[in-house]
This record gives structure tokens, C-alpha cells and sequence, in this order.
């Protein structure tokens, strides 16, 4: 048992996260542990992984109700194989390209006006003079 199992701690340790951060993952479903005789948690290696997915997905923006949805429930004693992990992928790959495209005009742009930084020149590409952009809705409007 104690090749395939790892304790919370050593978890949090080899993912580099908080153990309490392992507990908010199980309650929100993200990842599951077993008990061991003395009742205490304990994760297949396989889990290590999973953490390393919702970490990156976490450190890009996207919420923690989106990758519960594409990762599903934990699979009790199986790591998630190349096709799973490919679906996962997949179902993400429109939203990040997306906000790629957005970050990288708010970079452009950002770089023309940065000599200023008062977003009030005339030549500035986020320019809003009288705030005639305000009829189109809330938010940026020029990206």
C-alpha cells in the first residue's frame, strides 16, 4: 500500500500546494481520497497529476466550476488515460484561444500608450472621448 498511496502531506507536498487547498479540491469534488486503518486521507498517485491539471487551468483564468465539469468526477483507482486527457483539452481550447486573442490586442495596444499613461490622447487606441462608447454596453469595447 504505501507505493501506491501518498498522504495528504506528501501530496501537498510533490504539487506544491497548501494541504488545505487538497481539502477545498475533495469538497468540491475536483479529487477524491480513501482512509487508510488509522482514518486518515490518502491519494493514488495518479492524483498528483490531476492537481497539476487543475493547478494551470486554475492559473489561466478558467473557474473551478468549468474544470469539475471537464475533468468529472474523480475515477476511483484509475488515472485518466491520452483520450481523456485529449477530451479535457479540447473542451478548453476555444476559451483559451480566445483569451489569447483579447490578451495579446490589450498588449498592442496597451504598449502604444504606455509613454502617456493617461488614455487621453487623441491617437491612443483606447481612446473613448465623451464616452461615446458607453451606448454599446459595459465594458472594454475596443479590443
Amino acid at each position: 500500500m504505501a507505493n501506491r498511496y501518498l498522504t495528504v502531506g506528501e501530496v501537498a507536498r510533490r504539487a506544491g500546494v497548501p494541504i488545505s487547498t487538497l481539502h477545498f479540491y475533495e469538497r468540491k469534488g475536483l479529487i477524491a481520497s480513501e482512509r487508510n486503518a488509522a482514518n486518515h486521507r490518502i491519494y493514488r498517485r495518479q492524483i498528483l497529476r490531476r492537481v497539476a491539471v487543475i493547478k494551470v487551468a486554475q492559473s489561466v483564468g478558467i473557474p473551478l466550476a468549468e474544470i469539475a465539469e471537464a475533468l468529472g468526477a474523480p475515477p476511483p483507482g484509475k488515472a485518466l488515460d491520452q483520450e481523456e486527457w485529449a477530451r479535457v483539452s479540447a473542451v478548453w481550447h476555444d476559451d483559451l484561444t480566445e483569451r489569447i486573442e483579447l490578451l495579446t490586442a490589450l498588449r498592442d495596444k496597451m504598449a502604444k500608450c504606455i509613454g502617456c499613461g493617461c488614455l487621453s490622447v487623441k491617437n491612443c487606441p483606447l481612446f473613448n472621448e465623451d464616452d461615446h462608447l458607453a451606448a454599446d454596453g459595459p465594458g472594454a469595447r475596443l479590443l
